[in-house]
């Protein structure tokens, strides 16, 4: 038994040694007042975030939070759906996976507050009463035992498929791979495991280029022109920190295609949330490649509006959408309510 399991808490006993669970960020990337599609990189741990609300930087992968369990269940539920409709790999090659997997399970422990460890061999999670024997290089699980613990009924019986399932199991962040060929230049995503997508289909990208990857998104052809310097920045200068925002009528955080309903034809103030990616991506120059992380952010609009300002800001922003922006995020038909209910709230910033 690995050294977690040692250390391993019978039922729903408490962990004292381990950090309590942070509420989770307000990140506001609108307050910008335009909607642009562009890699808007920050340096992972120099620069600040502006749109956070103390505006300090950040220097964190993976963010454990008061929301950890939805995401476990909202997880759980897609794994059960079909892993294959999330995840899979292309052409990954076994020194980036093991570079990859590495650098998920060390920051992954060392950024739990004490609930996960991982030992260069084993990884363990303490809240969800699991450790599992991992061989990086090959992707495998060699070994899986569970245990009680406080929240292992959320994770139950299900049964990771290997060492980046499981992985990516026990993260809020989905994770994904990109790769490299050092002669050609030519890059690809290598590997995804992507069970919180917002209207993208994970087995549409893998094994495609940057381009292909972001080409059905509206606005992106000026950040496409830039694609091989944007690459080359991530794999060999990172690790880099962006964000991404768009708006949705539920409070879902799977969004797969085959999942999604149609857009809402009105708008209601009760039913739109704003959703926010933060995304970091971290360069392994050796193994040509990089890992992309991807943690979504659900808050109910009128959080997100709190103060006139933020009102403001969203109504700008949504105006500078160009129509294939706005039919892209889904917004045709709420639009004009929804810019009418954010220009009153930024004349008047109460409940």
């Amino acid at each position: 038994m690995g050294g977690c399991g040692r250390q391993r808490a019978n039922g729903s006993a408490k962990l004292p040694h381990i950090r309590p669970l942070p509420a989770a960020p307000i990140y506001r990337p609108f307050l910008e007042g335009t909607y642009t599609v562009s890699a808007g990189l920050f340096r992972l741990g120099k620069q600040p975030v502006p749109w956070r609300e103390d505006g300090a930087a950040e220097s964190h992968t993976f963010e454990p939070d008061s929301s950890w369990a939805q995401f476990v269940d909202s997880k759980w539920a897609a794994h059960r759906r079909g892993l294959h409709h999330y995840a899979g790999e292309a052409n990954l090659a076994p020194g980036l996976r093991e570079a990859a997997l590495n650098f998920v399970a060390h920051t992954l422990a060392a950024e739990s507050g004490g609930a996960m460890t991982w030992d260069g061999r084993t990884f363990c999670n303490l809240r969800l009463g699991w450790e599992a024997t991992l061989d990086l290089r090959r992707g495998s699980v060699d070994g899986l035992r569970r245990f009680e613990a406080p929240w292992s009924a959320l994770r139950s019986d299900l049964e990771p498929v290997g060492a980046l399932d499981f992985l990516g199991l026990n993260a809020a962040e989905d994770l994904a791979i990109i790769a490299r060929d050092p002669v050609t230049g030519r890059d690809w995503l290598a590997a995804a495991h992507v069970l919180s997508p917002g209207h993208w289909d994970p087995r549409d990208k893998l094994g495609r280029d940057f381009v292909a990857v972001h080409g059905p998104v509206a606005g992106a052809g000026r950040m496409n022109a830039t694609a091989p310097r944007l690459v080359e920045a991530v794999i060999q200068r990172g690790p880099f920190l962006r964000f991404a925002w768009g708006l949705t009528a539920d409070d879902r955080l799977d969004h797969h295609p085959e999942l999604s309903a149609s857009a809402p034809e009105a708008f209601d103030p009760e039913q739109t949330y704003v959703r926010v990616e933060r995304q970091t991506l971290t360069g392994f120059p050796d193994q040509h490649g990089a890992l992309f992380t991807i943690r979504p952010y659900l808050y109910p609009l009128r959080q997100a509006v709190r103060e006139a300002a933020h009102a403001q800001a969203l109504a700008c922003a949504l105006r500078s959408m160009t129509p294939q922006q706005r039919t892209y995020k889904g917004l045709g038909a709420i639009l004009p309510d929804l810019l009418i209910w954010l220009d009153a709230r930024a004349l008047d910033s109460g409940p």
